[in-house]
């Protein structure tokens, strides 16, 4: 049987277990990987209940624009209502939303208006503030305010929740969100706790969110506020779909263990998700004092991967801003027993080079001339020449020689050392505090990688 639109196809996401990255939790954990809506979000959910709601109170009409402020996910769900629906969309984001998020919304033909980030809500410039004034400036328009609007939380309360239930049969103990507008969290949490008031709710914040605080002491404390890196979930000010009642506990967690756990998911668990849900499993781990061997753990993995291609898996990114745990230069260096740099000068025999690699191993050698670096010679470089000639061995290294190695400070990652090495290059140098060069070869690299 087939379907009469992609609408049909939200909801009734799979409930699938963790194995090699919770190894060392004593507890078993779910993910509802809700990646597989068509929207690739778990906002499609809630962005199809708002609209229906919508409708049905008669706030749009035939041929309206939907006017939203969105981190892209719940844009994207409402896109695709509105492509079967026929609607318009207007959306406005913000600047630290990765660009994949911005020109998909795009591909679904909404126009997506792009606001600052470090800006208060109240002002004019926010996300907040631009959606909301162009609702009262473009005719036959919707405001959807995500953030308020309750059939955001009923949206779960009907889908999510049931559907964990089902799936788990009852055994659910513990559900785990990385929570932003609140409704996921809320609207899953109402339910499960109507079927079982015993299964504990925990939120995922972000630093640079005030709502842990506010959970923990009901204050609205602005100096917790400030700007991060993660995306979709954390807030500057508490929505109205909260009902605090519902959530047990709230754990912070950092910008890169985020994104560092969902690279470990894509690679250990093969789910290509996205950045919250990193968190959200981090978050687990934050509370794993608590947990007990028969727990079941559902954690809610909100989004795909795809959206943060350019980001949390793109490894130059991540270095940028020192979230990738990498060796350097210098730290290969520095585990080596010898620390002395073999090098030969310009005017030495061919001879004298062959008995360094031999006397210390090594199959490539700088060649120096003056104290300057002109180039080098190598095992490989220096055998194929042999082949050709026999009495090569007695000439000077200046008629091998090959070309320089190239030259990295010190504290290059051994990521991007690999891209100097190749076929005809088999090292690269580096001046160390003193001014000494060292050297790192292909040898060194493929020891380093295999510890």
């Amino acid at each position: 049987m087939w379907l009469n639109n992609i609408l049909e196809t939200i909801g009734n996401t799979p409930l699938i277990k963790l194995n090699k990255i919770t190894k060392d939790l004593p507890c078993t954990v779910l993910a509802k990987v809700e990646y597989f809506n068509p929207g690739n979000s778990i906002k499609d959910r809630m962005a199809l209940k708002m609209l229906e709601v919508a409708e049905a109170e008669g706030k749009i009409k035939p041929g309206g624009t939907i006017i939203e402020g969105t981190s892209g996910n719940t844009g994207m769900g409402l896109a695709l209502a509105a492509c079967v629906k026929g609607y318009k969309c207007i959306f406005t984001t913000t600047d630290k939303q990765s660009k994949e998020k911005v020109d998909i919304l795009k591909a679904v033909g909404a126009e997506v208006i792009v606001c600052p980030t470090n800006v208060e809500p109240e002002d004019p410039r926010s996300y907040y503030s631009v959606s909301k004034r162009l609702a009262t400036e473009v005719p036959n328009s919707w405001y959807v305010n995500q953030y308020d609007n309750l059939a955001n939380r009923q949206a779960h309360y009907e889908q999510t929740g049931p559907e964990i239930w089902t799936q788990t049969e009852g055994k659910v103990t513990h559900l785990v969100v990385a929570t932003g507008t609140g409704g996921t969290i809320i609207g899953t949490g109402k339910y499960l706790k109507e079927k079982n008031p015993n299964i504990k709710v925990w939120a995922i914040d972000s630093y640079g969110s005030l709502l842990k605080k506010y959970f923990e002491t009901g204050e609205l404390d602005n100096n917790e506020v400030y700007p991060y890196i993660s995306e979709g979930f954390g807030e500057d000010f508490v929505p109205e779909n909260y009902d605090m009642q519902y959530i047990d506990e709230f754990t912070k967690v950092t910008d890169k263990d985020g994104a560092v756990m969902a690279r470990r998911l894509a690679k250990e668990e093969g789910l290509f998700i996205g950045y919250s849900c990193g968190s959200c499993l981090q978050g687990v781990y934050n509370l794993k004092d608590q947990l007990k061997p028969d727990d079941v753990v559902v954690c809610i993995f909100h989004d795909h991967g795809s959206r943060y291609v350019g980001k949390v898996y793109n490894d130059e990114w991540m270095l940028e801003r020192g979230f990738l745990d990498v060796k350097t230069f210098r730290q290969v260096v520095n585990a080596r027993k010898s620390q002395k740099l073999i090098s030969i000068n310009n005017d030495a025999t061919v001879l004298e080079a062959i008995n360094l690699m031999k006397k210390y191993d090594i199959e490539n050698i700088p060649v120096f001339e003056n104290g300057v670096n002109v180039g080098a010679v190598s095992e490989s470089g220096l055998f194929s020449k042999m082949l050709e000639n026999g009495d090569i061995k007695n000439k000077s290294v200046s008629e091998v020689i090959e070309p320089p190695y190239p030259i990295v400070n010190m504290d290059t990652p051994l990521e991007k050392l690999s891209q100097f090495i190749n076929k005809d290059n088999g090292a690269v140098l580096g001046k160390d505090d003193s001014g000494s060069f060292q050297i790192v070869t292909k040898y060194d690299i493929i020891q380093s990688l295999s510890k």
